[in-house]
């Protein structure tokens, strides 16, 4: 095991409610799968985005696994079902092209499209604050988190600017830039290179499997996070597709007992660690 380390845990604001709303159906256009914290304290949440081919169900599982101190969980189905298969399988924007290959540059527009309607419900109507919600994706859904991500950020630039006063006026207003708590992307790359007059501060832990895996990235991938966000922890690690040991979880739980607030209880401090993986 490794040496352990202090972790010192942000205190969190108590103007927030302690339990938030779910989220609600009528407002979320995919199937969902919702957990609140096992604690009763949910000043996280977890948003969990499954990879190609699969659906919201075994990631909703994982998320209630996890057990992860003051933090809800809320795994989502990809829009789209994959055509010509029997079984419940989709994808979180076009895969392949008509003789059913992969496409090499495919456009994830309408997952983030579908991740800012979700993020606004939240925001709006469930009391999250952006600084609270946290990304796990694997492969397709990694992908869909990192980019989903700098969109956001870059939106939050956009806002500044169009909130910076003129000379005449520099009293007015001014807006804040928010990002999120953290984002973890398993063999999931950036599908675009990404072009920000600032970095997007929220850390990000890229979990890679190395060649000849048939998951692994290609080499440039980190050195493009790198050019996306400030914080890129690197993990790579031998084998293929989503972590499965404890060996394997206990850089992500790291991450996470990091990364995630803590309300103050009782007028303490305390620390996350130790943390069991699923």
């Amino acid at each position: 095991m490794p040496d352990e380390k202090e972790i010192t845990i942000r205190e969190s604001t108590n103007t927030v409610p302690r339990v938030k709303p779910p989220p609600k159906s009528s407002v979320i256009p995919v199937p969902f799968a919702y957990h609140p914290s096992d604690d009763g304290t949910d000043e996280n949440l977890l948003i969990l985005l499954h990879g190609l081919g699969d659906t919201q169900i075994p990631f909703g599982k994982l998320g209630r696994q996890l057990h992860l101190p003051q933090t809800a969980a809320l795994a989502l189905r990809a829009p789209e079902k994959i055509p010509f298969l029997y079984e419940e399988a989709y994808q979180w924007y076009t895969s392949f092209d008509p003789l059913g290959e992969l496409l090499e540059r495919p456009n994830p527009t309408p997952a983030l499209e579908l991740m800012s309607k979700v993020v606004d419900h939240l925001i709006k109507d469930c009391a999250w604050q952006p600084h609270r919600i946290h990304f796990f994706g694997f492969a397709q859904g990694g992908s869909v988190a990192a980019e989903f991500a700098l969109k956001f950020w870059r939106s939050e630039l956009s806002l500044q600017q169009k909130a910076l006063p003129p000379s005449s006026s520099a009293d007015a207003e001014q807006h804040t830039p928010r990002a999120f708590g953290s984002i973890v992307t398993v063999c999931g790359p950036l599908l675009s290179y990404p072009t920000l007059q600032k970095p997007c501060p929220s850390p990000i832990l890229v979990f890679c499997r190395p060649p000849p895996a048939e998951s692994a990235m290609k080499s440039s991938a980190i050195a493009e996070f790198k050019k996306g966000f400030t914080r890129v922890e690197e993990v790579k690690m031998k084998g293929e597709g989503m972590p499965r040991s404890k060996e394997e979880w206990e850089p992500i739980m790291r991450f996470w007992s990091e990364t995630l607030g803590r309300r103050q209880m009782d007028g303490l401090y305390e620390v996350m660690t130790g943390m069991a993986p699923p």
